[in-house]
């Protein structure tokens, strides 16, 4: 779902942002998401069924300027791939934009029925929005550095 609101965000504000996600096991890999988010993500206007799901590499920590967990144990996880070191100020976790310094975990719907990928998406969505205000704050000071 993170993928999906960011990157309806991104074309909103239209930003020349690439977004993509990806998991830290293969459990999923090639997969479309969940049914239960594609339906509650299409209940708030997008279509996430064409995505596919896909493993972390090192080369994404090259390729992006920013990677977001949604989970403490999913950032450890990342933290552990070779090579991750160097990039460790690129890591972030993802609830750190709306609750900075507590170290909360996006819940986890999977297990609970469709009713909680409700206040999931609401999460991700206040998230994402908050990422977005971030760097529009910070892109008239990026712009006039550049003069």
């Amino acid at each position: 779902m993170a993928e999906g609101v960011m990157k309806n965000l991104i074309q909103e504000h239209n930003l020349d942002w690439e977004v993509e996600s990806a998991g830290t096991e293969r459990y999923h890999v090639g997969e479309c998401p969940d049914k239960r988010a594609q339906r509650t993500a299409a209940k708030f206007g997008l279509d996430i069924s064409k995505q596919v799901a896909k493993q972390i590499s090192s080369k994404d920590f090259e390729r992006f300027d920013l990677i977001y967990a949604l989970a403490t144990d999913v950032m450890d996880e990342i933290l552990s791939l070779k090579g991750s070191s160097a990039y460790q100020n690129k890591i972030k976790l993802f609830m750190d934009e709306l609750f900075p310094g507590e170290y909360r975990d996006v819940p986890d719907p999977w297990y609970g029925d469709e009713a909680g990928f409700d206040p999931v998406y609401k999460f991700i969505q206040q998230g994402c929005e908050k990422i977005i205000e971030r760097h529009m704050s910070i892109a008239p000071q990026l712009t006039e550095e550049k003069k």
